[in-house]
């Protein structure tokens, strides 16, 4: 007696196959994608250097992330510790307006 689901000698099939069973889902994390975030430039070099960056993040997979976000993070407080460091701008001379 023929398997089920096998054909017989006559061509007649025996019982009936089981339904295809719709693809199973797959466990592989997907490709990294850029999140399309828009990084509006400030007009300051360093600032907008640092918001680049933020890119990167773009190719790497999901735990790379947290590497680039430290270190944007750490380069945009060294860039507001940087404008508390400047020296002030040099006094302009007072007019002496005795006439």
């Amino acid at each position: 007696m023929p398997e089920p689901g096998t054909e017989r000698e006559d061509g007649a099939e025996g019982a009936a196959a089981p339904p295809a069973l719709p693809d199973a889902p797959s466990f592989e994390p997907a490709p990294p994608a850029p999140l399309g975030v828009p990084r509006t430039p400030t007009g300051h070099a360093g600032v907008d250097a640092r918001l680049e960056r933020l890119a990167d993040a773009d190719h790497l997979p999901a735990d790379g992330h947290t590497a680039v976000y430290e270190d944007v993070h750490r380069g945009l407080r060294d860039e507001l510790t940087a404008l508390d460091t400047r020296p002030a701008p040099a006094p302009t001379p007072a007019h002496d307006h005795r006439s």
